[in-house]
C-alpha cells in the first residue's frame, strides 16, 4: 500500500472520489476535488494532478469506456463495479491520454493499489488484468506504426 503522505497518490485518490461523484450527478471538477479533498482528509497533495485526471478523464470519458469494453469483452460497462470503472477510467487516461507523463508499470501499480484501497476482493486482479491488455493494445498500435 502506498504511504499516506504520498501526494501523487493522494491526487489520485482525490480523482478517484470526484469521478465516482459523477455517476451520480453532473461533473463539476473544481466541487467535487475540493469536496473529496475535505472528506478525504488529503491535505497534502498534487493537486495539478489530481485535476490533470479528472479533466483528462471528462476530455476522454468515451474513448476510455470504448476501450475497457474492447478490453474487458465478457463484462458490460454496467456490470463492472463503479469502483473499479474510475479506476480504470484514471488508469487508461495515465496511460494513453496524458502524454506519457506517468510509466504504463506506475499508472497500473497505481491503479492496483486503489482497487486494493476501495474495491472489493477481486477488484485488483480485475484491473491488473484489463490493464494489462490495454498496454499490450497500446504496445501493438506503436509497434504497427
Amino acid at each position: 500500500m502506498k504511504s499516506k503522505t504520498d501526494p501523487r497518490h493522494a491526487a489520485r485518490k482525490l480523482a478517484l472520489s470526484s469521478i465516482f461523484c459523477w455517476l451520480f450527478s453532473d461533473p463539476l471538477e473544481q466541487e467535487t476535488v475540493e469536496l473529496s479533498k475535505e472528506l478525504l482528509q488529503e491535505n497534502e497533495c498534487d493537486l495539478d494532478l489530481a485535476y490533470r485526471i479528472v479533466n483528462g478523464v471528462k476530455n476522454y470519458k468515451r474513448e476510455i469506456d470504448e476501450l475497457i469494453q474492447q478490453c474487458a469483452k465478457d463484462w458490460p460497462l454496467e456490470k463492472i463495479s463503479k469502483i473499479d470503472l474510475v479506476v480504470l477510467r484514471i488508469a487508461i487516461f495515465e496511460i494513453l491520454y496524458d502524454g506519457g507523463k506517468v510509466p504504463d508499470k506506475v499508472a497500473i501499480d497505481e491503479a492496483v493499489e486503489l482497487a486494493k484501497e476501495f474495491g472489493n476482493d477481486t477488484s485488483s486482479k480485475f484491473v491488473n488484468g484489463v490493464l494489462g491488455t490495454v498496454v499490450d493494445i497500446k504496445r501493438e498500435v506503436t509497434q504497427n506504426g
